[in-house]
């Protein structure tokens, strides 16, 4: 056959010549892939700030301000802002993986329900130790057994927080020595531990929201002398 044919006779085979292309070795389009990364905001603060509002109005009560001496104005922050807000938060903290956070704030959180149940009629606590509907000297022993309970508990967790910062171990502190002055009141009726343990709570609430504010105003939203520091007491928290 002539020179420019693709296919050439040796003997009886037939040999092509046939031009391939290696597709796996074509150049592929470079491609950019962008990770995605979702972010999740504090929710400390508003534990804070919770906790801070329900301790700032118990002792408001306890101290009788306003003329004030039914307590049951309680129930509306205890229950339905701190009980509510705290119990939620901690259940944030523990998915983000802040044990101490989460174990703090559903601790108290389940506090602040319990300590509401007390002035719940349907409850029956106080009508459990109440005679013709007066409550009897046994009811306020069992409120001092609920405090010392929630005293030792609270000091568990201040040790917990040695090195935290200065406004979280002031706040526990103060939670500690208020609930031992108002545990005393009720098992020995002295008004003046009522009023110490109403004073230590105005230091613990507002301790509180230091702590909580130092957080919540940051850089994107407060101006830079407005901002709190936080006060570290182990800069390093090794």
């Amino acid at each position: 056959m002539s020179s420019g044919s693709s296919t050439e006779r040796v003997g009886t085979v037939d040999t092509y010549y046939i031009e391939t292309v290696d597709v796996e070795a074509a150049s592929q389009p470079s491609q950019t892939v962008h990770r995605y990364e979702r972010t999740f905001g504090n929710p400390t603060p508003v534990g804070m700030v919770s906790y801070a509002t329900v301790i700032l109005c118990s002792s408001l009560l306890t101290l009788h301000a306003g003329s004030v001496y039914t307590p049951n104005l309680l129930l509306l922050f205890s229950i339905l802002y701190g009980g509510i807000a705290q119990t939620l938060v901690g259940l944030m903290e523990m998915f983000l993986g802040n044990t101490y956070n989460a174990s703090v704030f559903l601790t108290f959180g389940s506090f602040n329900f319990s300590h509401g149940a007390f002035y719940l009629p349907s409850i029956g606590i106080a009508a459990a130790y109440s005679v013709d509907g007066i409550p009897s000297e046994e009811y306020y022993h069992a409120l001092g057994l609920f405090l010392s309970v929630w005293t030792f508990v609270t000091f568990i967790f201040t040790i917990g927080a040695l090195r935290t910062t200065l406004p979280i171990v002031g706040m526990l502190g103060c939670t500690v020595l208020a609930l031992s002055c108002l545990a005393a009141n009720a098992f020995t009726g002295i008004e003046s531990l009522a009023i110490a343990g109403g004073a230590l709570s105005l230091c613990c609430a507002f301790g509180t929201y230091y702590a909580g504010l130092s957080m919540l105003w940051t850089k994107q939203t407060t101006f830079s002398f407005i901002r709190l520091p936080p006060l570290l007491l182990s800069p390093s928290h090794a």
